[in-house]
């Protein structure tokens, strides 16, 4: 029942997916990266998430870009600028996988800093594996921050702002798309969907450091919080920032 069930879900996989993603995805099967590919976590116009098992039979989360029907100008702003992508073209078929890339090696800035994110695990083409967020042995996906109960909004808002804090000042970057929508909550925040996360050096970074704050801001002064001015968050990680690099 347990195997014909899984490959009834892989079957919904592969009935949305294009042949080249297929493949991809078999590359990681033979690496050792992906056993087993089940159903989907989330949608959405960019991409789908798919909780599969790794070699060892532990849970991932397996997201796929769509390369296909995927909406790709808006990347351009976050891509274009950024000096670790050269030659960025228009058009899906190579913008797509050097999106994809991209969280992976923002996933990559963010761990390596500290900040809580999925683990980056493996990455073949347009299909990105990473560490599952949720309780790995009923395969449940943790909740959206914005569905969650969390015990203390004001500790949660100290923490996401300690994040943002830390994301600039050693993982050099700015989320800029950071909302309740693109945290997870398992016992803590968790950062999510960091594709168009850009470098500190990027010409709209504060811009996007500054809408974050807000949207953060916004978010726990519904659950009651009192929050920090955002102008006086952005000031401070801006200044700190000058510190780190020797700017007075």
């Amino acid at each position: 029942m347990k195997r014909r069930k899984d490959d009834d879900e892989f079957k919904v996989v592969e009935g949305v997916i294009d042949p080249p993603t297929l493949k991809a995805v078999y590359r990681l099967f033979s690496r050792g990266a992906l056993r087993t590919l089940h159903g989907a976590i989330s949608t959405g116009k960019e991409a789908g998430v798919y909780r599969g098992e790794d070699k060892d039979g532990k849970s991932v989360a397996v997201k796929i870009y769509r390369v296909t029907t995927a909406e790709s100008d808006f990347m351009l702003e976050y891509i274009t600028g950024d000096q670790r992508f050269k030659n960025v073209r228009r058009g899906h078929r190579s913008l797509i996988p050097m999106w994809a890339l991209k969280e992976y090696k923002n996933l990559q800035r963010y761990h390596e800093a500290g900040v809580r994110v999925p683990r980056p695990i493996d990455i073949q083409r347009n299909v990105l594996v990473m560490e599952f967020i949720g309780d790995a042995d009923t395969g449940v996906a943790a909740l959206l921050l914005k569905n969650a109960k969390i015990p203390s909004p004001v500790d949660t808002y100290d923490e996401i702002i300690e994040m943002i804090v830390t994301g600039y000042q050693k993982a050099n970057l700015v989320h800029a798309d950071l909302s309740e929508y693109n945290i997870l909550w398992h016992d803590a925040p968790v950062v999510i969907d960091v594709s168009q996360a850009v470098l500190t050096s990027h010409p709209n970074a504060e811009r996007y450091l500054y809408r974050d704050l807000q949207n953060i801001t916004d978010y726990f002064r519904k659950l009651g919080v009192e929050p920090e001015d955002p102008r006086v968050v952005m000031k401070y990680i801006l200044s700190s920032g000058e510190q780190q690099n020797g700017v007075s």
